[in-house]
C-alpha cells in the first residue's frame, strides 16, 4: 500500500507562506503530476513528502503510517533530482548500488537488482563507465536506476527532464510512461512544463500561489478547467480571452458583446446564459476552436464569422498558429498550415462555440 495523503499542510519561510492547507490524496500505483509556474509551492510540497523539508502544520501519511516526523530515510521514498547528482569517481554500478551498500544489503542481492534495472532501463552495457562518459540522457537513466533498485513505496521526481535537450525530453517521457506500467509503483512527478504534465500524469494537480487550483485528469483539466489560470496555464498556445458581457437581444438570442465585435452564444446553454444576463465576465476559447473560414466551412459549421488583422504566424508544419487583433482583442488561431498571410493582412476567422467557457470578471472562476 502506497497511498500517499497530506493533511492541511502549511509551509512558512519566516513571513512567507508558500502552502497555505494543502489537502491532496495520491493513491495506490498512481503517476501524480504536481504542475505550476516557479514559486507556487509544487517542489516544497515535494521535499515535505520526502521529509527534506519540514512542514510548519498538516500531517503527512505514506501507506497507512504518519511520517511527518520520520527521518527521510525512513520513509521508504527514492527520490530522482533534476541534478543527476552521481558520484563522478564511481562508475555506473557503483553509483547505482550506492544507496543498497549504506542499507548492507547483501552483496549477491545488490548485483541482482542493479543488473534487474539496467536492462529495465536499457543500460546494462554501460554498467562498468563512469559518467564522464555517459550523454545526459544516459546520466538520467542512471539517476532512475539508483532510485528503482531502492524498490521504494514511493518515487518522487523533482523535474527529472529538464536538463535534457528537447527531442531526448520527448524520448524520455515515453520511458518513463513505461517504466511507471512495469513497475506500477506511486509516483510524485514535479514539473513547470504543463506538456510533461499532460503526458505523464494519471491526474494532475495544477498550483499556483501555495494554492491547489484544480485536481483531475489531464483531459478534464484541460476540457473543463476550474478557473482562469487553469486555463490559461494549461494549454499551448495558451487559452484567448476576451472581456465583456453577456447580453440579449431583440431577436431573443444571447450574444456575447466584447470591446470591438460580438458572438452569438450557443442555443443550448440558453438557460444558463439566462442567470448571467447583463452581467461582466470574460470568455475563454482555446486556440484550435478558432478556424479559418475554409476549415469551418468544411466542417459544414456555421460559426461566427469575424474578419482579424494578422500580426504574424508561426508555422510549425502540420500547424499553423495565426496572431490576430480583433478590434482591441488579441488572440490566437489555428488555421491550415497552408494559409500563411502576411502581417498586416485581413483573414476571416471563424468562432466555434461550443467549447468556450466563461469566468466570472472578479473572482476568475469559471461560471458556464
Amino acid at each position: 500500500m502506497a497511498r500517499v495523503l497530506l493533511k492541511n499542510v502549511v509551509k512558512r519561510f519566516q513571513d512567507n507562506e508558500v502552502l497555505k492547507k494543502i489537502n491532496l490524496e495520491i493513491k495506490d500505483q498512481e503517476f501524480m503530476v504536481l504542475v505550476g509556474p516557479s514559486g507556487c509551492g509544487k517542489t516544497t510540497t515535494l521535499r515535505i513528502v520526502a521529509g527534506l523539508e519540514e512542514s510548519t502544520a498538516g500531517e503527512v501519511f505514506i501507506g497507512n503510517e504518519e511520517v511527518t516526523n520520520i527521518l527521510p530515510k525512513d520513509r521508504d521514498i527514492a527520490m530522482v533530482f533534476q541534478s543527476y547528482a552521481l558520484y563522478p569517481h564511481l562508475n555506473v554500478f557503483d553509483n547505482m548500488a550506492f544507496g543498497l551498500k549504506l542499507r548492507k544489503v547483501h552483496k549477491k542481492e545488490i548485483e541482482e537488482r542493479v543488473i534487474w534495472a539496467s536492462e529495465i532501463l536499457n543500460i546494462k552495457e554501460l554498467l562498468k563507465r563512469k559518467p564522464r562518459q555517459l550523454s545526459g540522457g544516459q546520466r538520467q537513466r542512471v539517476a532512475l536506476g539508483r532510485a528503482i533498485v531502492r524498490k521504494p513505496a514511493v518515487f518522487l521526481m523533482d523535474e527529472p527532464l529538464s536538463n535534457l535537450d528537447a527531442k531526448l525530453r520527448v524520448q524520455m517521457r515515453g520511458e518513463l510512461k513505461k517504466l511507471h506500467s512495469t513497475l506500477k509503483t506511486t509516483v510524485i512527478y514535479v514539473t513547470h512544463d504543463q506538456v510533461e504534465a499532460m503526458t505523464l500524469g494519471t491526474r494532475v494537480v495544477v498550483m499556483n500561489q501555495g494554492h491547489i487550483q484544480q485536481i483531475e485528469s489531464p483531459i478534464e483539466v484541460y476540457d473543463n478547467p476550474a478557473n482562469m489560470f487553469v486555463a490559461g496555464f494549461i494549454g499551448s498556445p495558451a487559452m484567448n480571452f476576451f472581456a465583456g458581457a453577456v447580453e440579449f437581444t431583440k431577436e431573443k438570442k444571447y450574444i456575447f458583446q466584447t470591446n470591438g465585435f460580438e458572438l452569438y452564444l450557443p442555443e443550448n446553454l440558453y438557460d444558463e446564459f439566462a442567470k448571467i444576463k447583463n452581467s461582466e465576465c470574460i470568455l475563454g476559447i482555446r486556440p484550435e476552436d478558432v478556424l479559418d473560414k475554409k476549415s469551418a466551412e468544411f466542417l459544414n459549421k456555421n460559426f461566427n464569422l469575424h474578419k482579424a488583422t494578422v500580426d504574424f504566424s508561426e508555422v510549425l508544419g502540420a500547424e499553423n498558429y495565426l496572431h490576430m487583433k480583433l478590434g482591441e482583442n488579441n488572440f490566437v488561431a489555428k488555421v491550415d498550415p497552408h494559409i500563411n498571410p502576411l502581417p498586416g493582412e485581413y483573414i476571416e476567422v471563424a468562432f466555434d462555440l461550443r467549447k468556450m467557457h466563461l469566468f466570472d470578471k472578479t473572482t476568475k472562476n469559471l461560471i458556464v
